[in-house]
Formats: structure tokens, C-alpha cells, sequence
């Protein structure tokens, strides 16, 4: 959680099913950073997400994922193989961080009237 006067820019994931990899290994912890003007110009730049539209999702995701389990060279060749449940948590997470700013709501309890921060829960988050 970043503190007032600080931007988060890096955001902690856990996919519902988990990525397999050719060892048959599952990632399922992650990093997500927030996408930049430059991520958006590749994206734009790249022939195979101007080929595909959909494709064009797999290349931002590979570039703002950091981290996924012991992986650290994510790749749009490697999220092909995503279960599709864990494609659209990885959509859904990079829009909420991206155009709400972070996955934090501000609430207050109702009891004590304390407030504090919570993480918003995606839909298929465990």
C-alpha cells in the first residue's frame, strides 16, 4: 500500500488457475507494473497486435508483467498458454490498476468509524 505521498506503480497478482510452463511447473503469484505512454506506442509499433487485435493484449500484458512465479522474461509466446479464466482475471486486473490508479478502496468501519484501506477483490480471486 503506498503511502500519501507516493505513487504505487507495482501491483501483487494471484492468477485463479495458474500459468503451466513446458516443465509443468504453475506460476500463479505475479508482479504488474502500471503501463506507460511507451508501452502503448509499442503496442501500436508491434505488427502481430496490428495483425490481431487480440494478440495486442498478450504484448501489453508481457510488457507490464514483471514477475509471474520464478519467471521474470515474460513473453507474449508464454501468455498464449494462459487458461482463459486467468487471461480475462490479468484484463481485469491491468484495467482496474491502469484507470482506477490501484486496487485499494478507502472504507470506514462502521463500528469504530477507524478507516483504513482494503484491496478490491476480483471476480475468481481465491
Amino acid at each position: 500500500m503506498p503511502s500519501e505521498n507516493s505513487i504505487q506503480t507495482q501491483f501483487d497478482f494471484i492468477l485463479p488457475r495458474g500459468l503451466v510452463d513446458a516443465e509443468e511447473n504453475v506460476h500463479r503469484q505475479g508482479v504488474m507494473r502500471l503501463a506507460t505512454a511507451k508501452d502503448e506506442i509499442f503496442i501500436q509499433k508491434n505488427r502481430d497486435a496490428q495483425d490481431n487485435s487480440a494478440y495486442g493484449v498478450l504484448v501489453m500484458l508481457s510488457r507490464v508483467i514483471t514477475r509471474l512465479g520464478s519467471l521474470t522474461e515474460i513473453t507474449p509466446d508464454l501468455l498464449e498458454n494462459l487458461f482463459s479464466r486467468d487471461l480475462a482475471y490479468l484484463r481485469e486486473f491491468y484495467n482496474r490498476i491502469n484507470q482506477q490508479g490501484d486496487a485499494y478502496l478507502p472504507v470506514q468501519c462502521p463500528k469504530c468509524s477507524s478507516q483504513f484501506q482494503v484491496e478490491l477483490a476480483l471476480a475468481g480471486e481465491s
